[in-house]
This record gives C-alpha cells, sequence and structure tokens, in this order.
C-alpha cells in the first residue's frame, strides 16, 4: 500500500515556529512531528510513503531523510506553487510515483486511527474513495460528512447552523482512492479534493469508514502543547516511552541543582535549566537556556531561545528561533517574539 502525505503547507497558526522549519519537521517531545506520522501508517501496511512538499521542502528532507523508516520507504514530490489538497495527488501521478491503489493523508494530524480497517472497507464496498471518519464533541466547528446505514456517504454539511446538525461525523483526512479518481483533478492548479473532487464522487462510490481512537490537528501551539503531553502520558499509541508525570528530559540536557521541572515538560537536547529556575506545561526545543530564577510556564521555546536570569515567559508564549529575553524581562501572556529577537523589558 502506497500513502501521499500532504505536508506543503506553511504552518502559520504555528508561528513563529514555523518561520524558520517546516511544521511537520518540528520536533514533538523526542523526534520530528512527521515520524510518528511514517511510524504510524507502517503499521498499517503501507510500505512505500511519498511526501507531497512545498513550504521549506529541503528542512522536511533533513528532518526525515530518504531511507526506509521502518518498512516504508520515503519519495519525495515538491509543489512549485501551493496546490490544495488534491493538486498534489495529480502531480505524483503524473511522475508515476502512485499506483492502481492509494491513500491520502493530510500531514497536520497526530492519530492512531486503525487504517487497516479503513482498507478493508474500502475492499469490502467495490469502493472509488472511501474517507476516513471521526466522531467530534463539537460538530459546529467542522464540516460534517452525512452517510447511509452501509457506510455510503450521502452528503458534506460544511459548518453547520446548530439546527442542521444530524451527525457528529467529521472528515479525518485520511482516505483510501482508486486511481480513477486522478482524472477528476485538473492539473497544473490548486484543486480541493474536500470541496472539489469528492462532492462529484457522492453517489458514485464514495464511501466512509468511522473509526475511534486519538486525533488531534496540532496547528496551533495549544495542540502543540497538548499532542507533547497526549504522547508522554500515553492517551495516543507510540513507541514513547510513557510518563505519568508528562515528562521528557533529553539526555543531553542540564538541570542544576534546585531547578524545578514539570508537571508536563519536554526539555530538549543542549538545553540548560538553572538553579532556581521553574519550567512547567512548557516545551523547549534544542539548546535553549532558562537562567537561574527564571520561569517558563505553559510555552514553546524554538530551538536555543535564551531567558535570562529571573525572566518571566508566561502561559500562551510562543518564542521564536534564536530570540533573547533579557534578564528580569516579563512578557505578557500569549506572546509572540520573532527569531532572533531581543526583549528586554
Amino acid at each position: 500500500m502506497q500513502a501521499l502525505v500532504l505536508v506543503g503547507g506553511e504552518g502559520t497558526r504555528l508561528r513563529p515556529l514555523t518561520l524558520t522549519r517546516p511544521k511537520p519537521a518540528l520536533p514533538l517531545v523526542d523526534r520530528p512531528f512527521i515520524r510518528f506520522m511514517v511510524d504510524w501508517l507502517a503499521r498499517h501496511g503501507v510500505d512505500e510513503v511519498v511526501m507531497a512538499c512545498g513550504f521549506r521542502a529541503e528542512d522536511l528532507r533533513s528532518a526525515l531523510g530518504d531511507e526506509v523508516r521502518g518498512e516504508a520507504r520515503i519519495q519525495y514530490v515538491e509543489e512549485d506553487e501551493p496546490l490544495g489538497t488534491a493538486g498534489p495527488v495529480r502531480l505524483a501521478a503524473d511522475r508515476g510515483l502512485l499506483g492502481e491503489r492509494f491513500m491520502v493523508l493530510n500531514g497536520d494530524v497526530l492519530t492512531d486511527l486503525d487504517l487497516t480497517a479503513l482498507q478493508a472497507t474500502h475492499a469490502e464496498r467495490g469502493a472509488v474513495a472511501t474517507l476516513a471518519l471521526y466522531s467530534v464533541d463539537d460538530p459546529s466547528a467542522y464540516g460534517l460528512v452525512r452517510r447511509a446505514s452501509d457506510d455510503e456517504v450521502l452528503g458534506f454539511l460544511e459548518k453547520p447552523d446548530p439546527d442542521e446538525i444530524d451527525t457528529d461525523e467529521v472528515n479525518a483526512g485520511a482516505y483510501v482512492l482508486e486511481r480513477s479518481v486522478v482524472d477528476l483533478i485538473p492539473p497544473d492548479r490548486a484543486v480541493s479534493l474536500e470541496r472539489e473532487v469528492f462532492p462529484r464522487l457522492v453517489g458514485q462510490g464514495l464511501y466512509g469508514r468511522r473509526l475511534d481512537g486519538y486525533w488531534m490537528d496540532i496547528g496551533t501551539p495549544d495542540r502543540y502543547l497538548g499532542a507533547s503531553w497526549d504522547i508522554l502520558e500515553g492517551r495516543v499509541e507510540t513507541d514513547v516511552e510513557t510518563h505519568r508525570d508528562g515528562v521528557f528530559v533529553d539526555g543531553d540536557a542540564t538541570l542544576a541543582d534546585g531547578a524545578d521541572v514539570g508537571p508536563r515538560a519536554v526539555v530538549r537536547a543542549g538545553c540548560e535549566i538553572g538553579a532556581g529556575a521553574a519550567v512547567s506545561e512548557s516545551v523547549l526545543l534544542d539548546g535553549c537556556r532558562v537562567a537561574d530564577r527564571a520561569e517558563v510556564r505553559g510555552a514553546i521555546l524554538a530551538p536555543g531561545v535564551d531567558v535570562g536570569e529571573g525572566a518571566r515567559v508566561p502561559p500562551g508564549s510562543v518564542i521564536g528561533e534564536g530570540a533573547r529575553i533579557a534578564p528580569g524581562a516579563t512578557l505578557g501572556d500569549d506572546a509572540r517574539v520573532a527569531p532572533e529577537e531581543v526583549v528586554t523589558g
């Protein structure tokens, strides 16, 4: 089974983290985020993965590589300009990278949904396309998918009013497609699978399978942090060692006597936490320094951030790569600090 993973977006909601590296290459606990997806695909029989890249494609190659990971071989196809969710499918097919049946997946989701069950439904129904569906608590925030008792998709409902809601199932961003779907995608322009292709397939072999498990779009700072804790606390299936307090400290990080780390913290390689410093509910990417008596709470620090002695980084803050928070400085809640910026007050 092949899979095409859509990883061409700019990740604007995670800026300033994504100003210096693409979202799929951002570390999530102990590895680039996209490796969780490759491992998940391999567990469900996918042995060839095509990464549909755009923004900062070389950084993604550096993070993931071209080698075989587990049982999956990695290839790349690069967009010269954004092609939506369907355009990369046409591009990869035209370049001879896709066979007669393949999967397409959004590359910004952390999940452990049962793709084997999705593939089985596709085969059993003789489907042209089969969508993974997921039940959500607040359907009004999503586009909904209506289906019949035999799993045939009946239609789509985009951002419905409360009185229109008759299902809680949303598109989970994972599909099994037959090669014939490629013929519905015009070449050389941006095309949406969800808005332009799938509606044309209603009544023409389009099915959906509800899958249970864990599913989260990590595209915002709050969700990025939440995904980190869910990995560490074992709420999603991964091979990361779980910890009840949700703390991961890399063996190459340095914690001074009296440093207070946790509950819930990721401290990656090369980080230094000073005496009397406090880090909680936060992710510190490689090479960060938190000086003596500084506090970082509910924040994300990109690689190489320096937090000076006695400085305060409050909840909701996202600090760009190489930024410096001067000694004694206090940021406002939900602060955004650009890469290499110096904050003095």
